[in-house]
């Protein structure tokens, strides 16, 4: 059995000597660890696998360590087990090229997850849903009808027991009523021009401007519109001899790899948010 530990707490002399002998006491064995250090906060990062021979009490586990070390060290912290596969329902609209990757990943067993369902404010996406046999709701949003539409959203991530949301092109923006219900918890995916060419049609207006690289950004969602915690971003060169087509056709290229990399690093729990920024570990 495995278990990973994530950990944030003041820095101070002692932590790591202290986790490990923990769970060498628990009979368990370390085989990662990597460790951050915010010297202008004062804030220290932890990451942590360990294996166990026998299976783990869990619940036992998390009580001693909270007992023993959490509360001393003035710790914020969980531990997960690699038993367990998140639930993750995807949020989309029109565009399908993010959906069809994250799709394609879970069906190769690339993503270590569970699709309980895919949620749409439309109903043009349905038979992708049906090409993968996985449940579509189609759920629509209008500025009168929002309010109902996220009631109806939060009794369907609450009945199939939700683990986190992945927003693949979903073109709404989600409320704080979602939000407070999955911090951390609600993935996003857009083109890196904000806010320079925001609007309806940035490639449009980022290949009259001359720009000379494309790119994407993945992050948490929270109140504050594109400016939550960055998970992943990349960019690619582009020219004068490219066309808007292939500004957009390179856009999507980026938004799939860039969100796929972001969704594996929420699963395999790699990142930490602190002061509206990420720790990812490797």
């Amino acid at each position: 059995m495995k278990l990973t530990i994530l950990i944030n707490c003041p820095d101070q002399s002692g932590i790591i000597r202290s986790v490990t002998t923990f769970i060498h006491q628990q009979k368990g064995n370390v085989v990662y660890l990597d460790q951050h250090v915010d010297k202008q906060a004062g804030v220290f990062f932890m990451r942590l696998k360990s294996e166990f021979e026998q299976e783990l009490d869990l619940s036992k586990f998390k009580e001693d360590f909270g007992q023993e070390l959490a509360t001393g060290f003035k710790m914020e912290w969980d531990a997960y087990t690699d038993v367990y596969r998140p639930k993750m329902a995807i949020f989309v609209s029109k565009y399908n090229h993010c959906l069809y990757d994250l799709l394609s990943r879970y069906n190769s067993g690339e993503l270590s997850v569970d699709i309980p369902f895919i949620l749409s404010n439309h109903k043009d996406l349905e038979y992708v849903a049906e090409q993968f046999d996985i449940p579509y709701y189609h759920i629509p949003v209008t500025k009168a009808t929002k309010a109902e539409a996220e009631d109806k959203q939060l009794e369907l991530l609450e009945q199939y027991e939700v683990d986190f949301i992945v927003l693949a092109r979903y073109m709404q923006i989600v409320s704080p009523k979602v939000i407070d219900v999955f911090p951390q918890k609600i993935i996003n995916i857009h083109h890196s021009f904000l806010p320079a060419f925001a609007g309806a049609k940035p490639y449009h207006a980022a290949f009259e401007r001359g720009v000379k690289i494309i790119g994407a950004t993945s992050h948490y969602v929270t109140e504050d519109l594109d400016a939550g915690p960055i998970i992943e971003q990349d960019v690619t060169m582009v020219s004068h001899t490219h066309s808007v087509n292939d500004f957009i056709a390179k856009g999507r290229d980026l938004e799939r790899i860039v969100l796929s990399r972001a969704v594996q690093l929420h699963v395999a729990r790699k990142t930490m948010v602190y002061n509206n920024k990420t720790v990812i570990f490797s």
